[in-house]
């Protein structure tokens, strides 16, 4: 028999997004997208009401991707100090601001988070501290110096993953010199590509050499790069730059695609076509509104039609799938 040609462009199709959702329990259709091939989901403050509820519902999920034959991503915002989704359920652990010894706070957080069920951690920041009226970074940094920012970030990633938790270094290609907050509006930074290599890029090209697997984007527009496009969005970074210059073949993910940054400037469609096209591999939203599963279907449509190209998913989607089967528990 042969197999369903549309079964198999869904779980194609599927494979490339992270999402959120509502509630303490897997809803329904989270749960048959997971077995059709979802990569994964993310958790916030909404999903978790204890410890025991919270890896219950872990479990709920990876067995629910186990039609997929893969590992799924459960993932989670657990920097230490202002961001932390388990703050009530967990150990309060200040690991951004642990200078003395940021791997012991990445193992500190990587045993907690991998107890109770997840396999990836939205951290470490690899921002740099640049500019201090920036009102959604700032302290999440670990330095206003690229150098300490690079050695701590790698560290604090070391003891995450030696906890049996995958890292994931974010915002390429700096989000730390922003003025405004991206949940909320675009942020414009204007730094040049000479200002980006001498001071932001320096931890990102230290996790591609240490090893990182996962790196994720930010929703900043650089207009003496790009005047047009945010980095998420744009041609200019991630393929000439991250992977180009910089050599890394990891995942690359996109921030949450329904900041407003994002969401008030671009329809579904042109956020899979563009994101598809600067080299994303994952689309993460963590939306309880349905603009997932839009995003999902703008990506079916246009896969279907030509409008993207076979390949550039067949790509996306084969890395994701070597993360999934060769570096997640």
């Amino acid at each position: 028999m042969k197999p369903d040609v549309d079964s198999l462009d869904d779980q194609l199709v599927a494979s490339l997004f992270v999402i959120g959702f509502d509630g303490y329990e897997l809803p329904r259709q989270t749960a048959e997208l997971l077995g059709g091939g979802l990569a994964g989901v993310t958790l916030f403050r909404r999903n978790i009401a204890d410890r025991i509820q919270l890896t219950e519902l872990c479990l709920s999920i990876r067995e629910a991707a186990r039609p997929s034959g893969l590992v799924p991503i459960i993932a989670v915002d657990q920097e230490g100090g202002r961001v932390q989704r388990l703050r009530h359920v967990g150990r309060l652990y200040d690991a951004a601001r642990d200078q003395d010894d940021p791997a012991d706070a990445g193992r500190r957080i990587g045993s907690e988070l991998a107890l109770m069920g997840f396999n990836v951690d939205f951290a470490p920041v690899l921002d740099v501290d640049s500019n201090p009226a920036n009102p959604i970074i700032g302290d999440r940094a670990f330095s206003a110096d690229p150098e300490v920012v690079a050695s701590s970030a790698v560290a604090f990633h070391d003891g995450l993953v030696s906890a049996g938790v995958m890292g994931c270094g974010k915002h390429f290609p700096g989000h730390g010199d922003a003025s405004a907050d991206s949940h909320l509006e675009l942020p414009v930074i204007r730094a040049g590509l000479d200002t980006l290599q001498a001071r932001e890029l320096i931890p990102f090209a230290a996790a591609v050499e240490a090893g990182f697997k996962m790196l994720m984007t930010a929703h900043c527009l650089y207009p003496l790069v790009d005047a047009n496009f945010p980095a998420t969005l744009s041609p200019c970074f991630i393929k000439p730059i991250l992977r180009g210059s910089m050599g890394f073949d990891g995942v690359v993910i996109s921030d949450d695609l329904g900041m407003k940054a994002i969401s008030d400037r671009f329809s579904p469609g042109d956020i899979v076509r563009l994101g598809v096209d600067a080299g994303l591999d994952i689309f993460l939203h963590c939306g309880i509104d349905g603009e997932a599963l839009q995003l999902i279907e703008a990506l079916r449509d246009q896969l279907d039609s030509g409008v993207i190209p076979a390949c550039d998913v067949v790509a996306a989607a084969a890395r994701i799938r070597t993360l999934r089967s060769r570096f997640l528990r």
